[in-house]
């Protein structure tokens, strides 16, 4: 068979393609911006690229299209696809006809942390020799690649309430069919396909409304907006970590790299990894729990933590030069900002932290969290905001709500020149962005290897 995808090098999207690849279907795809690392990643794999939208890709026709959630109507392959009776189907929807039948699907849903929580649940379920399958928005570095088929029955997937495609308006997650469910915790995001809170509320009732009788949810325990949603109805057994009730992590060092773990009030072991904060202590409870629901015995689950390496582009510490720390962080929401500055505040003491922050999601430019952003940067000393051109939020107002230490820049090499020649021997540069940032993450490595030798 075979399979072309429109929008192949989204995270998710390449991830369906290498599965496809997997499954031994000729694979191709067209995308508006092909580059690396996703389009060396593919092409590695016997997928042919084409940049841009013309409709010679699909001439002879593919036996499927596979239409990513970024394109509408108005594409012209789109159109080609709907003006020919093309066979078409969403990314979602072919994960779930073609690779999740007759898996057992571990998925993992939330405002935050899925990525990080999905890439623990599969590095524990591959310590207990599973071999799982996964398909995670991100690249777990004790596997190295984004998506694998994996061996049955066990498929963990990040299980994302973003909406499925053009002519699908559901959530992705909805599609997945989970046997075991993690909701890690519910907050208002997605402005640009979501009106208000409630609407995503109603998407994870819907998501919860999927998960069978012997099946399992693991919820947050102190999350109002996760029990508003089992409120309206649940169905399916419920572990809630953070709780007494259920798991807890207990006696923690000061930066969250170390911990016990607890079930109903008895000591399961104790955790000594890499990773730091509270965020990532309860993503690992999740993962535990979720992870002991499939069979692997707790302190299996435990002993795995210990050699796990996190996920590309989670404080993940990009360089270092002359004593001054460059971190790449994928925060892009207030909470995940306050989380990151917290865990990394810990981390260094009193030592001096940047943050520097691209806005770049729909949500964030559109100026939905413009009135807890500046709260959220508490645990920096200084802070630098870049103003996008489009942007309808202005971040010279969030500047003043965050105070003296802020600044706004327009441009990303002004950003580079001041940063740099303000850092000093342990100060800690922490860039956050959903995107590339105009590769400013390498050139405050430039800058400052040139301002070593000058």
């Amino acid at each position: 068979m075979h399979v072309h995808i429109l929008g192949i090098c989204g995270t998710f999207m390449g991830g369906i393609a290498l599965l496809a690849r997997q499954l031994g279907y000729e694979v191709s795809g067209s995308d508006a911006n092909v580059y690396p690392p996703m389009s060396t990643q593919l092409a590695s794999k016997g997928i042919l690229l084409s940049d841009g939208y013309d409709t010679v890709a699909l001439d002879p026709a593919p036996d499927l299209v596979v239409i990513g959630n970024a394109m509408s109507r108005g594409n012209p392959m789109v159109e080609y696809v709907l003006d020919r009776n093309l066979p078409y189907i969403s990314g979602p929807a072919f994960l779930a006809q073609y690779i999740l039948r007759d898996r057992w699907v571990l998925g993992v849903a939330g405002t935050h942390g899925k990525t990080t929580t999905a890439s623990m649940v599969a590095w524990i379920l591959e310590y207990a020799k599973l071999k799982p399958g996964f398909l995670i928005g991100g690249i777990p570095k004790n596997f190295g690649i984004s998506a694998r088929l994996g061996d049955a029955p066990f498929f963990v997937v990040e299980a994302d309430e973003y909406d499925s495609a053009f002519f699908d308006k559901r959530s992705k997650f909805i599609h997945y069919q989970s046997r075991t469910l993690i909701l890690n915790n519910l907050e208002f995001d997605h402005a640009d396909i979501f009106d208000d809170l409630d609407a995503i509320k109603r998407q994870f009732h819907h998501l919860v409304r999927t998960v069978p009788q012997n099946g399992l949810i693991v919820v947050s325990g102190d999350d109002d907006n996760i029990n508003d949603v089992l409120d309206q109805g649940c169905w399916t057994p419920v572990e809630p970590f953070s709780s007494p009730a259920g798991w807890e992590a207990k006696n923690l060092s000061e930066d969250g790299g170390s911990f016990d773990v607890y079930l109903k009030g008895a000591k399961q072991g104790r955790i000594e990894w890499g990773l730091m904060g509270q965020h990532n202590i309860n993503n690992a409870i999740a993962a535990i729990a979720a992870a002991r629901h499939g069979g692997v015995m707790v302190h299996h689950a435990i002993d795995a933590l210990a050699g796990f390496q996190n996920v590309k582009r989670r404080m993940e510490k990009y360089g270092e030069v002359n004593g001054v720390h460059i971190y790449d962080d994928f925060a892009h929401h207030p909470t995940a900002i306050t989380m990151t500055l917290e865990g990394l505040r810990r981390q260094v003491g009193s030592e001096c932290i940047v943050a520097i922050l691209e806005p770049r999601s729909n949500t964030m430019q559109m100026g939905v969290h413009k009135e807890t952003l500046a709260a959220a940067f508490a645990a920096a000393d200084e802070v630098v905001l870049f103003q996008p051109d489009k942007s309808v939020c202005s971040m010279q107002e969030i500047a003043a709500g965050i105070g003296a230490h802020a600044q706004v820049f327009d441009d990303i090499d002004a950003i580079v020149t001041q940063v740099t020649h303000e850092a000093t021997v342990g100060t800690h540069l922490l860039v956050m962005s959903n995107g590339a940032f105009g590769g400013i993450h390498q050139k405050l490595i430039d800058a400052l290897a040139l301002k070593s030798r000058g």
